[in-house]
């Protein structure tokens, strides 16, 4: 089996290349499961130096449509592709063009060289939460479901939500096996922050932790739905497996979901970590940030997810700890 996964040198899609390559196989659509020989990571930067040095991984670098473009990418034979290279929802809202340019162009590009193979691929595509949006002058959002209709009230949401009408419109028509699921903000991240309007909600718990300050722009009230990074990739690996009958219609589907608020994800750090983290926040509203990070849901249900085995975390404090133990080298404070 052949595998391409875009963004593949970023924390996610390098977390999923570990996943896989350590299945050493993998079940498509419900067939019998098939052995791994290749992964592609395709990405601007290289690929981390562990899977650079395995013999199943290329690492193929530049930008991604251009690569696509000049049918570089995906390669023949590839099976099933990951997409999860995305410009990130601040970035979006700044920069009009370049979300087009990254999200939706490139998506499309990626969708043809998909159907240019004429094999139909698995084509799983990394959609978002901010699919789902707060209309002004409308009531208080209320459980987001598989079903609801989205109504993104950002460029970066906007685009994602296009690209899943794409993949579902190619899947109709028998190009690729298309998979569009929805994570949730995922918590905690490593590593330095990235563009994304919700990377603070990674920061308050890794800043502190390695007793730096963090920033948070938002009230401590504001509903977040959330997923450690280990359900997030069980998510994108399950979504290839399913068969088409357990997968059901083509829309998007929500990944399981822990319901909590900023203050109470403070609350679990200093359980963790005791006041000396806490007194590391800094609560200082961003009007901006605020206005978006609110149009996102807080209460997500995840039926289908559930139908296919999938799971939440059982705690945000859970999600705490597992960061810690799987970076023990970015804690600086004594753990309770």
């Amino acid at each position: 089996m052949n595998i391409l996964i875009t963004g593949g040198a970023g924390f996610l899609g390098a977390r999923l290349a570990r996943a896989l390559l350590a299945s050493g196989s993998l079940s498509l659509r419900g067939a019998p499961a098939r052995p791994i020989q290749q992964v592609v990571l395709a990405d601007r930067g290289p690929a981390p130096a562990d899977l650079a040095a395995d013999p199943r991984v290329r690492s193929v670098q530049g930008d991604l449509i251009e690569l696509v473009q000049r049918r570089d990418l995906p390669a023949a034979g590839t099976d099933l592709v990951f997409h999860l290279a995305a410009a990130v929802s601040a970035e979006c809202e700044a920069d009009f063009d370049l979300g087009m340019r990254s999200n939706l162009d490139t998506t499309r590009a990626l969708l043809d060289a998909c159907r240019a193979l004429g094999s139909t691929p698995v084509f799983v595509f990394a959609s978002s939460l901010a699919v789902f949006g707060q209309q002004p002058g409308q009531p208080p959002l209320g459980t987001m479901r598989d079903d609801t209709l989205p109504t993104p009230q950002g460029s970066y949401g906007i685009q994602k939500f296009i690209c899943e009408q794409l993949v579902a419109d190619y899947t109709r028509k028998g190009f690729i096996a298309g998979r569009s699921v929805r994570p949730m903000t995922v918590a905690v991240r490593p590593g330095r922050p990235n563009g994304a309007a919700s990377g603070f909600f990674s920061g308050m718990i890794r800043e502190p932790l390695a007793g730096e300050r963090a920033r948070i722009p938002v009230a401590p009230d504001t509903p977040v739905a959330l997923a450690s990074p280990t359900r997030t990739i069980e998510g994108f690996v399950r979504a290839a497996q399913a068969s088409d009958a357990d997968w059901g219609q083509r829309t998007g589907i929500n990944l399981p979901s822990l319901k909590t608020t900023v203050g109470e994800m403070a609350a679990a750090l200093e359980k963790v970590a005791g006041p000396q983290a806490t007194a590391l926040l800094d609560w200082q509203p961003d009007p901006a940030v605020d206005k978006l990070v609110r149009s996102w849901p807080g209460d997500v249900a995840w039926d289908r997810a559930r139908s296919l085995g999938l799971r939440n975390d059982a705690s945000f404090e859970a999600i705490v700890r597992e960061y810690i133990e799987e970076n023990p080298q970015a804690v600086r404070l004594a753990l309770r």
